[in-house]
């Protein structure tokens, strides 16, 4: 799922025709982000993620790397599980160099439509909190434009995976740090395992496949520059800001 976002986001920069000289890589994980001849720093809130890829173990919530020493902020997978991600979107706008370019992708709500929907089935009313809350695209964007950045974008892209079966969609949420990570949680009854495993199952496609949905938001800002020359109304930048946007009366 990471690759895939970091598949889109270098699709994004590329678009962007921008040049990055310095880069921060935010919930670095593997460290598998590359730029053409960019100095790379590495930040993860995990210790081994951290010394894995050479970097910084630190939250992305409590960025202490100093304001405006970088060209490029990039994220992937990880500002859906930040405590604070407003402070963190204004942590990274500050490390930014005016003008500078932030883009992140993570999952979004819509995320794990067919796992609540089992749930729901399987558990008494009142339900626990088995996931932790979701940001929608336009909540995404608003986000962007609180934390100082301008000319704000959102944008999402639904996958589908189809699963055999719940445990083995549970191994995958194991896998990518992605189970429940609410302080108020609590376990999960055998009685409701299976019922869940049952209803999941009852949701099935004719192969005996369930599928589930993952929906990844991109967004994408820039750090205010003072500098920076007005945008000509009818020249490319302004249409290619502006495209899709309603018509001003």
């Amino acid at each position: 799922m990471r690759d895939h976002m970091l598949s889109g986001i270098v699709e994004r920069l590329e678009d962007s025709g921008a040049r990055f000289a310095d880069v921060l890589d935010v919930g670095a994980w593997r460290g598998n982000f590359a730029w053409p001849n960019a100095r790379i720093v590495r930040i993860d809130a995990g210790t081994r993620f951290a010394a894995m890829n050479g970097g910084l173990q630190m939250a992305e919530d409590r960025l202490a790397v100093g304001d405006a020493q970088f060209d490029l902020v990039v994220s992937a997978a990880s500002l859906d599980q930040v405590n604070d991600l407003p402070g963190a979107l204004t942590l990274s706008r500050r490390t930014l160099r005016p003008g500078g370019m932030f883009v992140a992708a993570f999952l979004g709500a819509g995320t794990l439509a067919t796992l609540r929907q089992a749930l729901r089935i399987a558990e008494p009313e009142p339900l626990a909190p088995r996931l932790h809350p979701q940001i929608d695209v336009r909540s995404a964007g608003d986000l962007l434009s609180r934390a100082g950045f301008v000319r704000p974008v959102a944008d999402t892209e639904t996958l589908w995976v189809r699963y055999s079966g719940l445990s083995r969609l549970i191994d995958d949420l194991r896998g990518m740090a992605a189970t429940n990570l609410l302080r108020t949680r609590r376990a999960m009854s055998r009685g409701v395992l299976v019922r869940a495993t049952d209803a999941y199952a009852a949701l099935a496609e004719a192969d005996g496949k369930t599928r589930e949905r993952f929906d990844i938001i991109y967004v994408t800002g820039y750090a205010p520059d003072p500098d920076a020359k007005p945008l000509r109304r009818g020249g490319a930048a302004f249409a290619a800001i502006t495209a899709g946007l309603p018509e001003q009366q």
